[in-house]
């Protein structure tokens, strides 16, 4: 045997080894493409289901978001109504039963001045308390008020 007849021996070993290593990762690789194959068609199998309730829930919250925007506006609505009414009850009762108290006072006061029974305290202390009982009427009446529906009339004003 001659050192070319050698050497064409020790390529075609060379490529038969190498041929070989390569049909062996050839096979492997194709498992594993098979095998991802197989996952990628068991996540989409999976995945289309969840994307189907996933957009269903959206819907849902949706519809809800409705419901509550629509409670809200019944909501604003009644707080207006409910500012307006005691708005109109304020000026309506308000005013006279300020004008009811001090009568009432001034009708007891003539009362026990006419029967003696009484001393009455001098007039600018009368004036003072007068006064003091009307600023008093006034501040409740104007006072902020600190219950629910001050609350929600706070919040529909802004």
């Amino acid at each position: 045997m001659s050192v070319g007849e050698l050497a064409g021996l020790l390529v075609a070993v060379f490529w038969a080894v190498l041929v070989t290593l390569l049909a062996v990762v050839l096979v492997r690789l194709s498992r594993v493409l098979k095998e991802a194959t197989v996952l990628v068609s068991a996540v989409t199998e999976q995945a289309v289901p969840l994307l189907a309730d996933a957009g269903a829930a959206v819907r849902s919250a949706n519809e809800q978001l409705e419901r509550v925007d629509e409670i809200t506006a019944n909501v604003q609505d009644a707080a207006a109504n409910a500012n307006a009414l005691s708005s109109t009850v304020a000026a309506t009762l308000g005013g006279p039963l300020v004008k009811v108290a001090a009568f009432s006072y001034g009708v007891r006061k003539a009362v026990a001045k006419q029967q003696g029974t009484a001393t009455l305290p001098a007039q600018s202390s009368e004036r003072e308390e007068l006064a003091r009982l009307i600023r008093a009427e006034v501040r409740a009446a104007t006072a902020p008020r600190t219950g629910l529906l001050s609350r929600v009339r706070r919040a529909v004003r802004g």
